[in-house]
């Protein structure tokens, strides 16, 4: 039931917008930078929107934010108002910012999350011209040399601000043929009979098998021996080979979302861990002051967020 209705309506639509940036971003802190205001003041306005409605909108975590059953619903009714407004507005002013904006992404990542996405920045922002440059994880973000980053980590870069885009998922995949001609692959221990396939640049090259063992470790079945099958040196190559019903590889949620979706890779366990890595946005101090960088900082963080859950 709502509370006392005789709150000022502009309170409360300014408090509705409040909570659309906190439910994409899923971060006051974050929040708090698009809007340019401080934590506190974020966190204030969600508390009095929850005390209005009386329910509570999200969930605080130690180093997160998660929205309750009723923030979840609510969301995208307020995304349908707001977000078109804002979407509309983004899209007039675009038209009027132009100038380069050098992108720096991880090269798996640009290939296939961030290129499809790519004619819709065009079409919103016609006038900035983006430079993109693949770089691994493994060469190091020299300050002077790009304006954003997007970058898989543990989202620590010193001497640079970050903005979380999505946590990385890991799990088995493989084609339906090797399923079909080969033995069972219903649990952990049926691994030995299959080929396994290593992205070695998920972990720089040191530790090829380190995302299998993780993987295992975290479903309780670390006595699975992974040394063996073989190595590749780019994500996609991973990927291909399984595809092709090579072996079974470990993929990554953000890499994997089309092939799954069409049917060319399936998952034979339906069991996701977190790597504790995440896909995060890198800029320098302050380069968030330059429209154009902000606008595509805005871009991909809109982007990355998940489609709403139906009502």
């Amino acid at each position: 039931m709502l509370n006392d209705r005789r709150e000022i309506p502009g309170q409360i639509h300014a408090r509705l917008k409040v909570f659309l940036v906190c439910g994409r971003l899923l971060s006051f802190t974050q929040a708090a930078d698009a809007l340019h205001v401080t934590t506190g003041a974020v966190s204030q306005q969600i508390r009095q929107l929850e005390e209005w409605l009386g329910f509570r909108l999200f969930r605080r975590l130690p180093r997160s934010l998660a929205l309750t059953e009723e923030g979840r619903r609510l969301l995208p009714v307020v995304e349908a108002s707001y977000g078109a407004v804002d979407l509309e507005i983004h899209r007039l002013d675009g038209g009027h910012l132009s100038g380069i904006v050098r992108l720096r992404a991880v090269p798996s990542f640009l290939t296939k999350w961030l290129v499809p996405r790519l004619p819709d920045f065009q079409r919103r922002y016609p006038q900035i011209e983006l430079r993109i440059e693949a770089e691994d994880s493994a060469q190091a973000l020299l300050p002077g040399l790009f304006d954003l980053a997007i970058d898989l980590n543990d989202g620590v870069y010193p001497g640079f601000e970050i903005s979380l885009m999505m946590e990385e998922d890991i799990f088995p995949v493989c084609a339906p043929a090797l399923l079909e001609r080969g033995p069972s692959l219903t649990e952990p221990a049926d691994l030995r009979h299959f080929p396994l396939l290593h992205d070695m640049t998920a972990w720089r090259g040191s530790q090829p098998y380190a995302e299998w063992e993780q993987y295992l470790r975290q479903i309780g079945a670390a006595d699975v021996d992974v040394r063996r099958g073989y190595m590749f040196n780019r994500n996609h190559l991973t990927i291909g080979a399984a595809i092709a019903g090579m072996g079974v590889a470990i993929a990554r949620r953000a890499l994997t979302t089309d092939e799954l979706a069409s049917g060319v890779l399936v998952e034979p366990f339906n069991r996701r861990v977190s790597t504790g890595k995440r896909y995060g946005i890198v800029y320098p101090s302050g380069a968030l002051d330059d429209r154009r960088i902000r606008a595509v900082h805005d871009w991909l963080l809109h982007q990355a967020q998940p489609p709403a859950a139906p009502l």
